[in-house]
């Protein structure tokens, strides 16, 4: 059974498999302070000094004390029970964002396999023969004297 487990695992798709899941978490975590550090800020200057990640709606109060809460931290420190959609919404953004880079990904290799798909067929048609060359040329001249 370890045998047969070991093949498995160092099978090439499972390999390259492994490399995609650990390339694709650190992209989402480049993505991620992508959109908390660069995007949402100057998003959130132009909209009043809006910290996404503060945006949330109470639901119920917590037992330390009564809102208005300054902060998310601070509501959840109280022990309110909130809907934090300012986070959902940079979520959001960040899964629009590796939607578009999958995208990209996805076109372009497309485009590199079309190609490569007509390279090949180019390459294997072949030349036309001696007497198949000469028929054709017999044909045309007969065709421009009608």
């Amino acid at each position: 059974m370890i045998k047969e487990f070991r093949e498995f695992a160092m099978r090439g798709n499972v390999v390259d498999m492994a490399v995609g899941i650990i390339i694709g978490a650190a992209f989402g975590t480049i993505v991620k302070s992508l959109v908390d550090d660069v995007i949402m800020p100057p998003i959130g200057l132009l909209l009043g000094n809006v910290d996404f990640t503060d945006l949330f709606l109470v639901l119920k109060e917590g037992a330390a004390g009564v809102g208005p809460y300054a902060s998310l931290a601070a509501a959840k420190q109280a022990g309110a029970v909130t809907i934090n959609y300012g986070a959902f919404f940079n979520t959001v953004i960040s899964f629009v964002i590796v939607a578009f880079a999958v995208f990209m990904l996805i076109r372009a290799m497309n485009k590199a396999t079309q190609q490569l798909k007509m390279e090949q067929e180019q390459a294997a048609a072949p030349e036309p023969s001696a007497e198949e060359t000469l028929l054709a040329e017999i044909r045309d001249i007969l065709k421009n004297r009608g």
